[in-house]
């Protein structure tokens, strides 16, 4: 089972990672939080400090069409905000 699917890269996320040291990671929806710290500590050699995990609900959406009103729902996602132990970091850019 793949624990981490990819990490949220956006500008709240990057200006936490800079004040807070916490990063963000989109993770599978059955993964536990020590689970999550054992893939992030293996993936990026860091010590992680704490793990807190959010559950979304897929959003309701619709759109019109020629054919008529379309109805849909997006597709429910797990997130855990991973912070880290002083002076660790975790660099997305590197291989860009």
């Amino acid at each position: 089972m793949e624990i981490l699917l990819k990490p949220i890269v956006t500008e709240k996320m990057t200006n936490q990672g800079d004040k807070y040291n916490r990063y963000g990671f989109l993770v599978a929806k059955d993964a536990n939080k020590i689970q999550i710290k054992k893939a992030v500590e293996e993936l990026y050699s860091v010590t992680v400090d704490s793990v807190n995990t959010i559950r979304y609900g897929g959003k309701f959406k619709s759109r019109n069409t020629r054919s008529g009103l379309l109805k849909g729902r997006t597709a429910s996602v797990k997130k855990a905000i991973v912070t880290l132990a002083e002076g660790n970091k975790i660099d997305f850019y590197s291989n860009i």
